[in-house]
């Protein structure tokens, strides 16, 4: 037996459904205080959160590229040390683990690029329309490694949250692809509605999150079409992929795309995008995975899983200056 079956964490992978927060109704203003406490939270309190996340969002659009990234590298060094202190312990103990030979300084010095790397992508997000249109900000390599594997079927794309990944999406469709992304709304109505329009406008299809999302995802491959999938996540505030020396596991992205390949005989194509200076980025596409075959349906499940895992994990921990997930619990 393989060593890495030996340790596998065999627990059976709990289906994941997405569900969007209920709104109160209105007449929970005249209930008992927890319901008034709630409507007052969601319809008043929220929504002033949301006018704010509009106007921030609307008015950042105006700005020069370069003054947009720059204003959110200053206010992720600014914002985190003093609102999110929790985080950055999480972080700095996960530095500790990862690089147990770094200094203290060299760590700090990884731990502050991150926090201006988060930042700026707060601030991105508002001029990513920009920012990934075909111009000299975004160095591209072995992108040809994709066209030739869609040429052959479907493609599973294995993205890492890293540098500034929203600037894929655009590339891919560039190429031709019409990808379909699976991904976690975020928190808060106005920034979920941000990032849907943003995306469909870059030219997503936007997948359903979660367990609701496995069957839209099997008939666009089984079409010959392109999907992309982060196998990098933080999940519940912990870390679900890659491994980072535990053991693996069949929970999370990583199972669902070697599941998902095998099921359509889709290859994957995992890459990455970093920041190089500023609002420049470099993007790596790795070589394209075709999963060996197996002689009986599962038989190599786990194996699998190791394989993605040993081609994604090197690249996070080369880069944990940008990894978005670093804050995360291991």
């Amino acid at each position: 037996m393989a060593p890495e079956k030996q340790n596998v964490v065999a627990k059976k992978r709990q289906a994941w459904v997405y569900e969007a927060p209920p709104a109160p109704p209105v007449s929970d203003f005249f209930r008992d205080t927890e319901r008034r406490q709630a409507a007052f939270k969601y319809h008043v309190k929220d929504n002033i959160q949301n006018a704010a996340e509009f106007a921030t969002h609307f008015g950042l659009k105006l700005l020069p590229i370069d003054l947009c990234s720059a204003i959110g590298a200053w206010l992720g060094a600014f914002v985190m040390p003093r609102w999110h202190k929790g985080a950055l312990r999480k972080a700095d103990r996960n530095l500790k683990q990862l690089l147990p030979n770094a200094s203290d300084e060299e760590r700090a010095a990884i731990l502050k690029r991150n926090m201006k790397n988060q930042g700026r992508l707060m601030t991105e997000f508002s001029i990513i329309g920009r920012l990934s249109k075909p111009s000299k900000r975004v160095v591209w390599n072995n992108v040809d490694w994709i066209v030739e594997a869609k040429r052959k079927g479907p493609v599973i794309m294995v993205g890492l949250h890293l540098g500034n990944w929203e600037i894929l999406g655009p590339k891919l469709v560039e190429l031709g692809f019409e990808p379909s992304a699976n991904y976690t709304p975020p928190t808060g109505r106005a920034r979920a509605w941000i990032a849907d329009r943003l995306r469909i406008k870059l030219g997503y299809r936007l997948m359903p999150p979660g367990k609701d999302g496995i069957r839209p995802a099997l008939k666009i491959l089984k079409g010959g079409g392109v999907i992309s999938i982060f196998c990098d996540e933080g999940f519940g505030g912990k870390i679900r992929g890659p491994f980072l020396g535990r053991p693996p596991h069949l929970e999370g992205n990583i199972a669902i795309v070697t599941r998902l390949a095998r099921m359509t005989n889709a290859t994957i194509c995992p890459g990455y995008i970093l920041r190089t200076n500023g609002a420049n980025f470099e993007a790596t596409a790795l070589p394209p995975i075709v999963l060996p075959p197996e002689e009986t349906p599962g038989d190599r499940l786990i194996e699998d899983v190791v394989l993605l895992n040993a081609a994604i994990e090197p690249v996070i921990r080369a880069h944990l200056d940008q990894w978005y997930f670093l804050d995360n619990s291991l």
